[in-house]
């Protein structure tokens, strides 16, 4: 990749060539579409180098994406070049050099002060945002990064389709590194050779498309091709494709949700139950379209039943529906909006509560009555470390 960052809602955007991929999957698109002045000044086939300047004390520069191309930086706002641009890089960063590889913002307290990391082959320049100083500084333990990118937290740097995660002060990489970029950054339907599935899914950054606990407290959390599952008491993670657990899916699905030792999984307009055991057992006469089984049209995005509790709750954009699991036929009815979450991904309720994920985070909330009407978020909470114990 020739430049990695995220937009002003935190959305990743991966640059490579002529292409622009927004998120951890999905089709690319050319990147003039989105930053059109690029072409206009230099007939873009690539870009040097991106960050997100997200600092509010510097107001002229804050929530801008910064492109660097040869000499020159583009200063974008809301998608829009500001005007004046593009300038020379050296009226802009004063002491950074032109033609660089890769760049990335690094705040307080992760560097000393607000700085911007800068690399050039094995350079290194650390520049003060405020005081505009820089610092050059060596990194050995670290390989040639073609972009760098900081994402919940960690900084990274990537080199072909491999990265390695580094100490932005030090460079020093800790750790099994350099891994595959494909595996954790990417939502791929085949991987490495060398790829520890179970460490893929627990660390993917690509968001969960579905999650449940069945009657025994054991999660299963699904995305793209692959599920991980999590044992209830020791902790267990165990990892498989979809399609050799659950082969009548083949891939992904887009929810489910557990109910007396069953699993529902909503995939397009279609539900396949499964009963839970080893091997989990698909039902005779299913699938059955998902107007028939739940009494609701269209795409669902998530959906979760409460513990002792009869009514699946159906997630469609920001609206949720009841449906009366016990009644026949099955109604979606009480449609609701749902306050906080415009798009979620995937939602599931255990005996403390409703866990809501957006994203790469999910927000828990002591009851399905608090998710609904709750007009302040929770605590933010990390997917791969908090659910499933990641440790990079």
């Amino acid at each position: 990749m020739d430049g990695v960052t995220v937009n002003e809602e935190g959305i990743p955007y991966f640059f490579e060539g002529h292409y622009l991929f927004k998120g951890f999957h999905g089709t690319a698109e050319l990147s003039n579409n989105s930053f059109a002045e690029l072409d206009d000044h230099h007939h873009l086939d690539h870009i040097d180098a991106v960050f997100i300047m997200h600092y509010e004390d510097e107001p002229t520069h804050h929530d801008r994406i910064f492109f660097f191309l040869d000499n020159k930086v583009f200063s974008y706002y809301k998608h829009k070049l500001e005007i004046g641009y593009p300038k020379d890089i050296s009226e802009v960063f004063p002491g950074i050099p032109e033609h660089l590889n890769a760049a990335v913002e690094c705040p307080k307290p992760d560097c000393d002060e607000d700085s911007v990391i800068f690399f050039k082959g094995d350079d290194i320049y650390h520049y003060n945002v405020r005081s505009k100083a820089v610092v050059e500084k060596e990194f050995k333990s670290m390989p040639n990064c073609t972009s760098a990118f900081r994402f919940m937290g960690h900084y990274y740097c990537f080199h072909g389709h491999l990265f390695s995660k580094f100490d932005p002060k030090t460079g020093d990489v800790h750790g099994k590194y350099p891994k595959e970029a494909r595996d954790f950054f990417m939502r791929c339907s085949k991987f490495s050779e060398q790829s520890d599935p179970v460490e893929r899914e627990r660390c993917s950054r690509v968001h969960l498309d579905a999650i449940t606990s069945d009657d025994a407290g054991n999660i299963y959390a699904f995305r793209g091709h692959h599920f991980i599952r999590k044992d209830e008491g020791n902790d267990t993670l165990q990892a498989d494709t979809i399609e050799n657990a659950f082969k009548e899916l083949h891939s992904e699905v887009d929810a489910v949700f557990s109910y007396e030792n069953h699993l529902h999984m909503i995939k397009d307009d279609q539900v396949f139950v499964y009963k839970v055991g080893e091997p989990h057992t698909h039902l005779e006469g299913y699938p059955k379209s998902v107007k028939e089984e739940l009494g609701i049209e269209g795409h669902i995005d998530a959906a979760f039943v409460c513990q002792d509790h009869h009514i699946a709750h159906i997630i469609k954009g920001d609206k949720i529906y009841d449906v009366e699991l016990k009644a026949s036929p099955r109604v979606a009815s009480n449609e609701r909006p749902i306050a906080l979450f415009k798009k979620i991904d995937a939602a599931m309720c255990g005996h403390d509560g409703v866990r809501v994920i957006v994203g790469n985070h999910f927000y828990h909330f002591a009851s399905t009555m608090l998710f609904i009407a709750g007009r302040a978020l929770p605590v933010q909470h990390k997917v791969s470390l908090e659910l499933f114990g990641c440790d990079h």
